[in-house]
């Protein structure tokens, strides 16, 4: 169930001409676009500063699952 500011919104919204909600839905399209660009940046400078503090392994799949089942173990 949809909460009642959230419902009052899409009455709203749903007021406006077509043509305003297309330019509206592009508008938020794209800002989702670039807030997951900058989530990606944030998770790949957290990634390469981990790699240079020597926290990364490299390995196969095998030596994952093998990680893996050892902590499990502890």
């Amino acid at each position: 169930m949809a909460k009642p500011g959230f419902q009052e919104l899409i009455e709203t919204l749903e007021a406006l001409p077509i043509e305003d909600r297309e330019m509206l839905v592009e508008i938020i399209n794209k800002r989702i676009i670039e807030q997951r660009r900058e989530r990606l940046v944030a998770d790949m400078k957290e990634s390469l500063e981990a790699c240079g503090r020597g926290e990364v392994h490299t390995g196969t799949v095998d030596d994952l699952l093998k990680d893996l089942e050892e902590d499990l173990r502890e």
